[in-house]
């Protein structure tokens, strides 16, 4: 799969797996398992640039005696969110366009 390809499809699982409320890593990385497989090598990067780009928001709490930083999503999070929904309305139809007509 292309890298970019791959980029945003990782995003857009992440912002999905937080669209129903706030999480930390390794939930999210169970939540996922089953869509696509994700690594915490491949999560905290895209964390750290969602949360840099302004789509999550993070805070760090206490769980059994540990830190545990949450992440969830920001309006601006959401709008993303919506945006590769569409996209993906997009691509599908292209896709149909393509491989699913005659020739």
């Amino acid at each position: 799969m292309d890298v970019q390809i791959k980029k945003g499809v990782l995003d857009a699982c992440v912002l999905y797996a937080l669209s129903g409320g706030e999480s930390y890593g390794y939930k999210i990385i169970s939540d996922l398992k089953g869509i696509i497989d994700i690594s915490e090598s491949t999560l905290y990067p895209i964390l750290k640039r969602l949360e840099g780009a302004g789509a999550l928001k993070t805070y760090a709490g206490e769980f059994k005696g540990r830190l545990r930083r949450y992440y969830a999503l920001t309006d601006e999070g959401s709008r993303r969110l919506e945006a590769y929904r569409r996209d993906f309305n997009d691509i599908i139809g292209i896709y149909e366009k393509i491989f699913g007509g005659k020739k």
